[in-house]
């Protein structure tokens, strides 16, 4: 594991880096090329939801976990820059998923909370930190994300921001080296969250009605991913073209060639 453990440092010292790390998410090697290929690409990140609508499975943990390795091993195997890869909620067990995609060369994964007792949502953190050591990758990127604002329905957005607060604190404290709180945040909540886990800890999504890249690498926060929204990106154009064909017209001008 001695590539893959250079790549996790590498991912690492991204991480903790005061630049922002921004990482356009993939779902298959030809988006990862794609993306590796444009200057300034540090790392891939992998989205399980648009893995998981490109192999024809709803998004949670419905594609095989068989199918996952093999699309995030494939996705590895295809660029020398450090790949982190989309676990989900550990498809049953976290450190066995953790230890099978270190074994096909990913670098780091986002595991989501679920919003399951925090105590258990701990254990789980801590689980896959000692699964990755035990692979050879001790400084794997685990970013434990919370899911406090994504299922927080109608409740007070100050006990949400509390529930996350503690939450990221808690999953820092069992070996995470990042937290993740996917949302529309602001900046009083961005900055709250960034007090709390200390600067270059805090990933968040970029999603329309998020602070702009520059404010929030300003505030210390650490990346910014994208999830399913660069397939969307992606498929929204495929729709456009399909439409100007039936339209009467054709390819864009400026398409790129691929290599």
């Amino acid at each position: 594991m001695t590539d893959t453990a250079a790549k996790a440092t590498e991912l690492f010292r991204l991480h903790r880096d005061p630049a922002l790390l921004t990482v356009v998410n993939v779902w298959d090697v030809i988006s990862a090329t794609v993306v590796a290929d444009v200057p300034g690409t540090a790392a891939l990140a992998t989205a399980s939801h648009s893995i998981a609508a490109s192999h024809g499975y709803e998004d949670g943990e419905n594609i095989p976990l068989d199918e996952m390795i093999d699309a995030i091993g494939r996705i590895a195997a295809a660029t020398d820059l450090p790949v982190t890869a989309d676990l989900e909620g550990g498809y049953g067990d976290a450190a066995e998923a953790t230890r099978r995609a270190v074994g096909v060369g990913i670098a780091g994964a986002n595991l989501e909370d679920q919003m399951k007792p925090l105590e258990q949502a701990v254990d789980q953190v801590a689980q896959v930190m000692r699964a990755a050591e035990a692979a050879g990758v001790p400084d794997f990127v685990l970013n434990a994300r919370t899911d406090a604002f994504v299922k927080a329905g109608d409740r007070p957005r100050a006990d949400v921001l509390a529930d996350a607060v503690e939450r990221c604190r808690a999953f820092l404290a069992a070996g995470a080296p990042v937290v993740f709180v996917p949302g529309v945040l602001s900046e009083d909540e961005v900055t709250t969250l960034v007090d709390a886990c200390g600067p270059q800890r805090l990933t968040l999504i970029g999603i329309p009605g998020n602070l702009p890249l520059a404010r929030l690498e300003e505030l210390g926060v650490a990346r910014v991913s994208y999830g399913p929204l660069s397939q969307r990106v992606a498929l929204t154009a495929l729709a456009e073209l399909v439409e100007a064909v039936h339209a009467g017209g054709g390819v864009p001008e400026g398409t790129r060639p691929l290599n």
